[in-house]
């Protein structure tokens, strides 16, 4: 296995533009962001109201900013769909044709416009099987103008197929409910499409959940480093989740060299694109990055290579028996010494360089001094092993990105830019996270989640990832925030926009996390509701 050439110089990150914050539209987002999600009307206020005559042909956002529909279309459609659901045929009828409209209109008006997608990512709850709450969510979602929903279908252990069609060892997220055996993936992508959505399922990666790891016949999966740790047991930050950056208990990281992760992962991703959604992306294709110092990865037993499956593909890197037993002695003390040269020696007195894959034997002449040539190997014994932690993140990628593409299905990754950072002389993020190596094939998906109050902090990351990446690749930042509002030591949305548009009008693709944030209010009713 050829193994990758580590970016430890590629470490600059470059200041970006900030511009005015915009008030455009700033009314209009803020009836948004406080529409209750509980307005009821009777049947006959509604077909008072929305008579054919005030549902024009063309109702679309175009003159609303980043195509979000206007209070008055929001207010029709709503009042629709409740009186729809309640069995009125007039107002299905009415509904349905609303809801074609509004989807003509936002694929016009995305046309028009910078982004031509807008995407934002959401959490399904039990709850959404519930008759018009789906629809009630996505409605919301058109209207916020976004055409395109990044749903989280594998996440902390739990996975989106119905009980009674799912072949992977996770927990379906409606077990135990009347409705275990709903289908709400299928749901909600033939629903959105019916809305002019794309719906992308979004798949946690290494992070398999810790209801995974703690089952008896998976223990061996587990990543662990130097200390025995466990990403359950270590002091980690996994990164930010659904719940405002607050760390999961339920998540854990798997070696990504366990071919039975590997094996339960693909047929988990296999049933997920039988259901054809318009793509699939990876996050967590990482490591988990610890609190202070340990953020660091500066000796072997800091990185997460000490899993079963890990250590013998390491030990598997030698093209001899001297260069194996050299790989042991490291992963076992963290260092070697001179009397470790001088026992191969007479272990293996026939037995001479190259000891492993990628060494240069040239620089290792035995007319070297002892000392130097302990220091050199010790040297390349940490590339080497820096280089194998992250080739595992790069081959479960490509293995998971396979099925996905045979199904003709777009795939991508989700990542940090500064995930691939050399730290100090010899030190690197401990995360370990080689996106600048992902497949160019598939889609990129940065998180510029910078905090710096500013803008300029988070087009600075996207910036470095349109440094590295080659020609043709799809790159489409994520940002974190809400409209309208400051959150977190981030500016609202539309000003990360508008920096970034200046800085990178070749992006054509956004997303937003996360509903949640946004709609804090129906995201609170749906995650608690009984279904």
């Amino acid at each position: 296995m050829r193994l990758v050439q580590f970016f430890g110089a590629r470490d600059r990150v470059h200041a970006g533009c900030s511009p005015a914050r915009s008030t455009q539209g700033k009314t209009h987002q803020r009836s948004l962001n406080q529409r209750s999600p509980r307005q009821t009307v009777t049947a006959a206020l509604v077909l008072s109201i929305v008579g054919s005559s005030l549902i024009p042909g063309n109702l679309h956002a175009q003159t609303v900013p980043y195509c979000q529909q206007s209070q008055t279309a929001i207010n029709q459609k709503e009042m629709l769909r409740q009186v729809a659901a309640k069995g009125n045929r007039d107002a299905q009828k009415r509904y349905a044709n609303l809801i074609k409209q509004h989807a003509a209109g936002l694929r016009a008006c995305r046309r028009q416009t910078w982004t031509q997608t807008q995407a934002i990512w959401i959490r399904l709850y039990p709850c959404d099987v519930k008759s018009g709450a789906l629809e009630a969510v996505l409605d919301r979602i058109v209207d916020r103008g976004y055409n395109q929903v990044n749903v989280e279908v594998f996440y902390n252990g739990k996975v989106l197929l119905p009980a009674n069609d799912n072949p992977t060892p996770w927990i379906p997220v409606l077990a135990g409910t009347r409705a275990e055996k709903t289908d709400l993936l299928a749901d909600v992508i033939r629903k959105g499409h019916y809305r002019g959505l794309k719906v992308y399922a979004w798949l946690f990666g290494l992070n398999f959940g810790a209801s995974y790891v703690r089952r008896a016949d998976k223990q061996q999966t587990l990543a662990r480093n130097g200390l025995g740790q466990t990403s359950l047991t270590a002091n980690t930050i996994p990164g930010l989740s659904v719940e405002l950056g607050v760390g999961n208990p339920d998540e854990a990281f798997i070696d990504p060299y366990s071919p039975q992760a590997r094996q339960d992962y693909l047929q988990m991703v296999q049933a997920v694109a039988k259901r054809q959604p318009d793509g699939v992306l990876f996050d967590y294709v990482r490591y988990p990055r610890g609190y202070g110092a340990a953020s660091v990865a500066s000796k072997i037993q800091d990185l997460w290579v000490y899993g079963e499956a890990s250590q013998q593909t390491l030990l598997q890197r030698a093209v001899n028996y001297r260069g194996m037993e050299l790989i042991r002695r490291f992963l076992g003390r963290g260092f070697i010494s001179g009397d470790d040269l001088k026992d191969l020696n007479v272990l293996y007195p026939n037995e001479r360089e190259p000891l492993w894959q990628g060494i240069n034997p040239t620089r290792l002449t035995t007319s070297l001094p002892l000392g130097r040539r302990v220091s050199l190997l010790q040297s390349d014994l940490w590339q080497l092993s820096v280089a194998h932690a992250t080739q595992g993140v790069l081959d479960f990628v490509n293995a998971a990105v396979a099925p996905v593409k045979r199904w003709g299905i777009p795939a991508g990754v989700v990542f940090f830019s500064d995930g691939n950072l050399s730290v100090g002389r010899s030190g690197f993020d401990s995360r370990l996270q080689p996106w600048d190596r992902f497949p160019s094939s598939v889609e990129w998906h940065p998180m510029a989640y910078a905090t710096c109050g500013k803008a300029n902090c988070i087009t600075a990351q996207v910036r470095r990832v349109l440094q590295f990446a080659p020609r043709g690749t799809q790159v489409k930042p994520v940002l974190a925030g809400i409209w309208q509002q400051s959150v977190s030591n981030r500016p609202p949305l539309e000003v990360q926009m508008q920096a970034l548009q200046q800085m990178a009008p070749q992006i054509r693709s956004i997303s937003h996390f996360a509903y949640s944030w946004q709609e804090p209010g129906s995201d609170r009713d749906r995650k608690y509701c009984q279904p």
